[in-house]
């Protein structure tokens, strides 16, 4: 199956081999219409996105890449019109919420356990029962972060199903009606010294939507 990534190709080699390790077919690319001949679409991780797009001045936000905001919102709006699966990587899963809506934390109180520090930071997560995670790790794992913002209000047809028990920072999200998911950690590049689980099973898990969701032209 092809899988649409979109960003730049310089910021993306751990989504490509991400993808290729499940023998699934990278497609790279910064035009949205692109997705249309994919299974999914996986929005990656990256810098911080333009307050603006939430209502809000800069408090705090850095590395911002407004055309690629832009072109990632595109796509999100392209696969819900055509309902073609979306997974939400760090960035990606902030992508989702704004794009549906939903508001940021610029810089989270809590920031230091989260942030990039030279590696990913590990940290225990609270998995809801009954959801997507839950299936595939059970009520709790050890997650990998990079970030300094986080989920503040959930976009419209959100629900929250991972949780940082420490400050709340919610983790992952599903759609309630449409294939979108998104996680705040990182399952392309976990270090299995520091974590049990197998981030190739959250892609998996995404891959296996495409034929539970034929693309269609409307909602």
């Amino acid at each position: 199956m092809k899988i649409a990534i979109l960003g730049r190709e310089r910021d993306t080699a751990n989504y490509v081999r991400y993808v290729k390790a499940l023998d699934h077919t990278p497609l790279v690319t910064l035009t949205p219409e692109d997705v249309t001949g994919c299974g999914g679409l996986i929005l990656p991780g990256g810098g911080d996105i333009t307050p603006a797009f939430f209502g809000e001045k800069n408090r705090g936000s850095r590395n911002i890449d407004t055309e690629l905001d832009i072109l990632q919102l595109q796509a999100l709006d392209h696969c819900i019109r055509k309902r073609i699966p979306v997974l939400g990587i760090c960035k990606g899963i902030q992508i989702i919420n704004v794009g549906l809506g939903g508001t940021l934390c610029q810089d989270m109180p809590s920031a230091d356990r989260h942030r990039y520090n030279g590696c990913d930071q590990y940290h225990p997560t609270a998995i809801q029962k009954s959801c997507w995670l839950y299936r595939l790790y059970g009520g709790c794992a050890r997650v990998n972060s990079a970030h300094h913002q986080s989920i503040k209000c959930l976009g419209q047809g959100l629900t929250a199903v991972q949780y940082c028990p420490d400050d709340g920072c919610i983790e992952a999200v599903a759609h309630r009606e449409l294939p979108i998911l998104g996680v705040q950690w990182h399952p392309e590049r976990l270090d299995h010294r520091q974590t049990t689980i197998c981030g190739e099973k959250v892609l998996a898990y995404f891959a296996s939507l495409a034929s539970l969701f034929p693309p269609t032209d409307s909602l």
